[in-house]
């Protein structure tokens, strides 16, 4: 199946553009000719088309997510399939994505707002018996007025039936509950969880958990504890603290029984922000604790539901013992190799002191500068190992120190590289994003600036967006030999590029081109100057006088004018005009087109035949006889 702009779908939808696409399906803009409103149209992916049970599954459950009518979340109001490919319209939203206003930077009540929304709307498909499953900033939409929509319910879980029933995971890794980066069944508690990392990205700017690969993360979502987002955002309360991690719990029964007691424990953290609420310390650490307790084991499974053996726990065991058999290769085969050494402490150091207490220790250092208001700047707080904790020689030691809150001079980074900007901009406490622009001067992955530019002083902890050039503006030069003057104009210009003309004489048509430069094809900077030579058609001459003239001098003259002789015998009696010319046609002065040709008369000497008159005289005699 192929898309296209202005395509129009199952006789209603006229495609407009395309939106994005995901893992499992397009998204594209079109216009409901019958509804006169513009939709979103989701169109799954054709691999997923082949599994008749996903397309059941995806069919029943588009119908279930079509019942949910509420002011935060996106309304699906049709489905249906074109050319063999399945299909949901969804209302368009025009805004900016949870993920963007993240990136952007959010005040810890902006995201505490947008989150009441997401929890409001969540609350609805839980009451009709949906389970999002696939809950991020990037499927919560955020208009101009900031009114939050939850996204993607098409592809929900409805009732009993669930995508997930397969033993496939579906999913962001960085927002899974531990139940589902186990294949365990999915329940509302898991909607609750990935609500939790949203809220606590959009209070730290960060996931609770991350790493290089998929499986890695699940697995930290598994086992690990996450901080406290006060430690990334001083201006976090204890309050919200509690509330974040207590969704954040590992097994499901210490989450929010459901999305409105979330709410409601939202509600209390902002009417007591010092935590009080939650009781004692003890009560409060318990709180803390709850987000790093292991899940109890999973409840057996009757036989006919589901086997010990689907696809994701032979793949989560093919990868333990893969990873235990490289473990063992390692160690086995390094021989020589690097060695384990003991991580030194450098927490309380100053970032330059630990950095060489590191490095004389042989290991790599990766500063992570985290703002923080009343502290030491330049002081680290954490690393990663810990101290004490044995590493190999030369691999990364991760030190968080803390920089001031407040404004600081952006630093200079063009000339860069994009990965150097990076760096540089993160060390002095600013976030960043990146944009490409052409530029005829900077080499295509150098930066050429920032903005703000360099020296502003700019808020630490925002995001200072990088300028990359993507080097000079190419354009195609167009082919415009053969057409009008007029025609080729309008390419060229369309092209963004110029035009000069030049005149030359050519039998081809007047006006039309006959050459150009650069030629067609050619890669030039925008607003390049492309040469047109343009035909004004065939001059004309002047015919040269020739009378008199041999005819080699005569039919010499009439091609260095131009033109061409024709040449016509003439007899004559004058010796003297013997293969001369005595007469042309057309007179001298005459304008001929250039390659015409003259009729010459060239005399041909012919002597003059001579006549001779014979006269006869009779002479009479009369003779007498006497």
């Amino acid at each position: 199946m192929q898309l296209a702009q202005d395509t129009v779908v199952a006789g209603r939808y006229r495609l407009l553009g395309r939106l994005g696409s995901g893992g499992m399906a397009d998204v594209w803009c079109a216009e409901d000719s019958l509804l006169n409103r513009r939709v979103a149209l989701k169109f799954l992916h054709a691999r997923f088309a082949q599994d008749e049970q996903f397309v059941e599954r995806f069919r029943r459950e588009a119908s279930s997510a079509a019942g949910l009518q509420h002011p935060n979340v996106v309304g699906v109001f049709d489905r249906g399939t074109f050319d063999g490919a399945h299909f949901i319209a969804m209302e368009y939203v025009e805004g900016a994505s949870l993920k963007d206003l993240i990136e952007r930077g959010l005040s810890v009540p902006e995201a505490v707002e947008i989150v009441r929304q997401v929890l409001a709307g969540v609350k609805y498909a839980h009451e009709h018996g949906i389970v999002h499953r696939d809950l991020k900033p990037q499927n919560v939409l955020v208009d101009s007025e900031g009114r939050a929509r939850v996204t993607d319910f098409g592809i929900a879980r409805a009732g009993a039936s669930e995508i997930t029933q397969t033993g496939s995971v579906l999913g962001t890794a960085q927002y899974l509950s531990p139940e589902q980066a186990q294949g365990l069944p999915v329940t509302t508690a898991s909607d609750i969880y990935s609500v939790g990392v949203m809220l606590y990205e959009a209070l730290t700017g960060r996931v609770p958990f991350d790493a290089d690969s998929p499986v890695t993360v699940a697995l930290k979502q598994v086992s690990e504890r996450p901080r406290p987002p006060s430690e990334l955002n001083p201006a976090v309360s204890r309050a919200l603290d509690g509330v974040v991690l207590r969704a954040l719990a590992k097994d499901p029964a210490n989450r929010f029984a459901s999305a409105e007691e979330f709410l409601q424990a939202l509600d209390v953290a902002e009417q007591d922000p010092t935590g009080a609420a939650f009781g004692d310390t003890a009560s409060y650490a318990a709180v803390a604790a709850a987000a790093g307790t292991a899940p109890p084991a999973p409840p057996e499974e009757p036989p006919e539901d589901r086997g010990f053996f689907t696809p994701w726990r032979i793949a989560l065991l093919a990868l333990i013992l893969l990873l235990l058999a490289g473990a063992i290769a390692f160690f086995l085969l390094r021989g020589g190799g690097t060695s384990d050494v003991l991580v030194p402490t450098v927490l309380n150091k100053s970032k330059g002191e630990a950095t060489k207490i590191l490095t004389d220790a042989g290991f790599q250092v990766s500063p992570d500068p985290v703002p923080r208001a009343n502290a030491i700047q330049g002081k680290v707080i954490e690393q990663d190992p810990t101290a004490g904790s044995r590493a190999p020689e030369g691999s990364t030691v991760t030190i968080t120190y803390t920089i001031g809150l407040g404004k600081a001079p952006i630093p200079d980074v063009s000339g860069k590289s994009l990965s150097e900007a990076k760096k540089t901009l993160k060390d002095a406490g600013f976030k960043t994003n990146t944009v490409q622009q052409h530029s005829n001067h900077v080499k295509n992955g150098i930066v050429i600036g920032t903005d703000p530019p360099a020296q502003t002083k700019f808020e630490r902890g925002q995001s200072v967006t990088i300028q990359v050039s993507s080097g000079p503006n190419l354009v195609k030069v167009p082919s415009v030999v053969g057409v009008d003057q007029d025609v080729a104009d309008t390419q060229i210009r369309d092209a963004g590029l110029k035009p000069h003309f030049q005149k030359q004489e050519s039998t081809q048509p007047k006006g039309q081109v006959i050459d150009q430069s650069p030629s067609e094809g050619t890669n030039v900077r925008r607003n390049t100057t492309v040469t047109v030579v343009v035909s004004s058609g065939v001059g004309k001459v002047i015919v040269p006088n020739v009378v008199g003239e041999s005819r080699d001098q005569a039919t010499s003259d009439l091609r260095a004018a131009g033109l061409s002789a024709r040449v016509v015998k003439q007899t004559t009696s004058d010796q003297n005009a013997d293969d001369q010319v005595i007469n042309q046609a057309p007179s001298a002065g005459t304008k001929l087109p250039r390659g015409e040709a003259v009729t010459i008369n060239v005399g041909k000497f012919k002597e003059p035949t001579t006549t001779t008159t014979t006269t006869t005289t009779t002479t009479s005699s009369t003779s007498t006889t006497p």
